[in-house]
């Protein structure tokens, strides 16, 4: 049995993630080891996963990407309702699940991605509020055909610390939310109050050692400040002129303009000339999630901060340690270390824009790096605000906490210190400056015990194995995707070949046909789970996973033979999607065949999980998949067919617009147009453009008040600037159709 103790929660946090499904809120207080966690969460699952963040900073601090790229989210609120309400419509800015599927299909290769995923961590969950958590269940069960279960039947880890800065909703937007949440705090979510999740609290504290200032932060977080603790923080009021003799530290205060100007005005006071060092920005990096300023601005003498831990083997500095600039070369900048007599020359660092993607050959997750950003990790340190100071950590500063404006502002200032007496107080601290959120008080409270929270790991570990098995065999959602994308009765793709037509068919027809076997074989094998005959159990699973992988493995050979045909044909660029689609569908199946036995095995073992990265079927796919393009290309150029021969008949191009008028018409999604229609998203939208520009439909009925005016300003602002430009500019967040169709209707009219 595990000894649930404060040594020990982060093991129990893994034991959740790796043996139960269930969806987990990881948190602690400053400094308990939330980031190392995540850093090296890869090397102890054997689930696939990836992060996100709700901000771009965020994202590029956890090694993720945010969550509107990665679910292609528009910007503005989420309403968890099929039709909006009629005075939300009038503002712009709010959408419904219907209007995701309508006018924000999300694209094939991030399709993949979410289909594949066992693990969804989001970092930097206190700044994420409920409404866009339930976007996201949304998305992932549209996405995984899972409406049954929360986020499609992914399991969710959710890290952050309540306490620290909250969510931000504005008073309009909190008009209409508060009719589905009584607060905009993540956990609020229609989706975790479906499903439930479970609260794991860090309590081993590494940044402090100081068991005064431990007490009083934890006074400060649940709202049991004392008269005593206000008295020994205020005994560090330091006045004015006391402070200006002080050196060397940093001062901490509430609003970006204060630290502005502070900064501004103590490099002004130097003598000698700025010198300006310029980020190197290349590839796609929008400006949006610049981790520092661009353009650095430094004199010698001037007071820096590290905003990165030093990944060398010396470890000179870390995030949050202050230096004073000595020399400004051409080739680093030398700082001195504060306390320290040593120089150190700085190299720039490299941050990476990432997203993600599914290799080819492996069909497993990978990231890819599509921009880099490399500036000197310092900033000017005289001043940082309290947003800014999140997760840094310093041996003193001086707190400028008078008119703090949000809740948990007083705790986050002084938890980045390491001991009270570190801290330099520039105004009085008043007990009605540091409460907290109440809801966030009371939710905290009811989380479970140390021993609730083990017997609660016990029962979901036993619903895991069920899952598992029921899951396991269950044919049904490839039957399913088969019967959506590929049903001979819609009118879908027409290959004018019933060779090529067959092997999906003959796919279809083997599943069918063994899809009666599944049942009967799963009730055996949750007989003998429940008879805990573990050899059995094991012996009958090997049995069936050897007989359903060579059927399988079959069909994906099938398929890919499929897949490098329709790869010779023009026009076919939507169904080859589909195609791609349902492969890393029986791939996913295949693994989850090979690896589960050994994750059931160790659970009801309670062993150890280690799960072999080279699975079989990883690298085997890319064999079967060269052999495909081998029979393929010995093959008579059956399969090279000209534009012409393959197409739909002829349709003129003002009847084609109409067509796709029609359809959309009948709420279905540019997506779904794109596959009946056997044409591409782009032509689709530009049919849509068309009818706009033409009064054939009105463009609200495409994109929201919110996109037209965005994307109107762009244009406004850059009105010489080509169609990709204004794309990166806006962030990649809205298509190059739907910025097409709003310069055609604003502005070509215009003029």
């Amino acid at each position: 049995m595990y000894n649930m103790t404060e040594h020990n929660a982060l093991d129990i946090a893994a034991d959740f993630i790796n043996t139960t499904a269930k969806h987990i809120f990881l948190t602690g207080k400053a400094g308990t080891g939330k980031t190392t966690f995540l850093k090296t969460l890869g090397e102890r699952t054997h689930k696939s996963f990836l992060i996100v963040a709700p901000t771009g900073i965020a994202a590029l601090n956890a090694g993720g990407v945010t969550i509107h790229s990665q679910f292609q989210l528009p910007l503005g609120t989420y309403l968890p309702t099929k039709q909006l309400p009629d005075t939300s419509a009038a503002l712009g800015n709010f959408y419904t699940s219907e209007i995701l599927a309508r006018r924000h299909p999300i694209s094939s290769v991030r399709r993949q991605v979410l289909r594949t995923i066992d693990l969804l961590i989001i970092d930097e969950v206190s700044m994420l509020r409920a409404d866009l958590l339930d976007a996201i269940d949304y998305r992932l069960r549209s996405i995984r055909g899972n409406h049954n279960k929360s986020f499609g039947g992914v399991q969710v880890l959710m890290i952050g610390d309540l306490y620290q800065l909250p969510p931000i909703v504005k008073d309009y937007e909190w008009n209409h939310l508060n009719t589905y949440y009584p607060s905009a705090y993540f956990f609020e979510s229609l989706a975790l109050k479906r499903d439930g999740f479970v609260q794991i609290e860090l309590d081993k504290i590494f940044r402090q050692s100081d068991n005064r200032f431990i007490s009083l932060l934890n006074n400060l977080r649940e709202n049991r400040v004392t008269h005593e603790d206000i008295d020994l923080l205020n005994a560090h009021y330091r006045s004015k002129q006391e402070i200006e003799q002080i050196k060397g530290i940093i001062t901490i205060t509430t609003h970006n303009h204060k630290a502005d100007d502070i900064n501004r005005f103590e490099l002004n006071r130097l003598p000698g000339k700025v010198r300006k060092y310029e980020a190197l920005v290349e590839g796609d990096f929008p400006e949006s999630i610049y981790p520092i300023s661009a353009s650095l601005e430094l004199k010698v003498g001037a007071q820096i901060m590290f905003i990165k831990n030093d990944t060398g083997h010396e470890a000179r500095y870390y995030n949050g340690k202050l230096a004073e600039v000595v020399e400004l070369p051409d080739d680093g900048i030398v700082v001195k270390m504060a306390d320290q007599d040593e120089l150190y020359k700085i190299k720039r660092y490299e941050w990476e824009n990432k997203r993600y993607k599914i290799n080819e050959r492996t069909r497993e997750i990978e990231e890819e790096v599509i921009g880099t950003f490399a500036q000197y990790p310092i900033k000017l340190a005289w001043a940082v605000t309290v947003h800014k100071s999140q997760g840094l950590t310093f041996d003193a500063a001086i707190i400028d906490v008078e008119g703090a404006f949000a809740s948990g502002q007083v705790y986050v200032a002084l938890s980045r210190l390491r001991s009270i007496d570190g801290l330099v107080l520039r105004s009085l601290i008043h007990p009605g400056a540091i409460s907290n959120d109440q809801k966030v008080v009371e939710f905290s409270a009811n989380k479970l015990s140390h021993s609730a929270l083990i017997q609660q790991l016990e029962v979901q570990q036993a619903q895991y194995v069920r899952e598992l098995l029921t899951s396991c065999f269950d044919l049904g959602p490839l039957l399913k995707e088969l019967q959506y994308k590929f049903n001979p009765k819609e009118e879908q793709v027409e290959l004018d070949s019933e060779e090529m037509q067959n092997p999906l068919h003959t796919i279809q027809l083997a599943l069918k046909e063994n899809e009666k076997y599944t049942a009967p074989f799963t009730a055996q094998l949750l007989d003998h789970l429940a008879q805990q005959n573990l050899e059995k159990l094991m012996m009958r699973y090997q049995s069936g996973a050897q007989y359903f992988s060579e059927l399988l493995e079959k069909q994906v050979k099938l398929l890919l033979k499929h897949i490098e045909q329709v790869k010779l044909l023009d026009r076919k660029k939507g169904y080859l999607n589909d195609l791609q689609e349902l492969h890393q569908l029986m791939h996913k199946k295949l693994e989850e065949l090979e690896k589960t036995s050994v994750v059931i095995e160790g659970i009801l073992k309670k062993q150890p999980i280690v799960v072999d990265k080279n699975l079989s079927v990883r690298t085997q796919v890319g064999s079967w998949m060269d052999e495909a393009k081998e029979q393929v290309r010995k093959e008579p150029g059956k399969w090279k067919s000209s534009t012409k021969s393959l197409s739909k008949k002829s349709t003129a191009k003002g009847e084609s617009v109409l067509e796709t008028v029609r359809l959309f018409k009948q709420n279905k999604s540019i997506e779904e147009i794109a596959r009946l229609r056997e044409l591409k998203v782009g032509t689709i939208e530009d049919h849509l453009m068309k009818a706009v520009v033409e009064e054939k439909m009105d463009i609200t009925d495409w994109l929201t008040t919110e996109e037209i005016e965005v994307i109107s300003k762009a244009w406004q602002d850059a009105p010489e600037s080509g169609t990709k430009h204004i794309y990166e500019l806006l962030g990649e967040r809205y298509t190059y159709g739907k910025i097409r169709a709003v310069k055609a209707l604003k502005f070509s009219k215009a003029k």
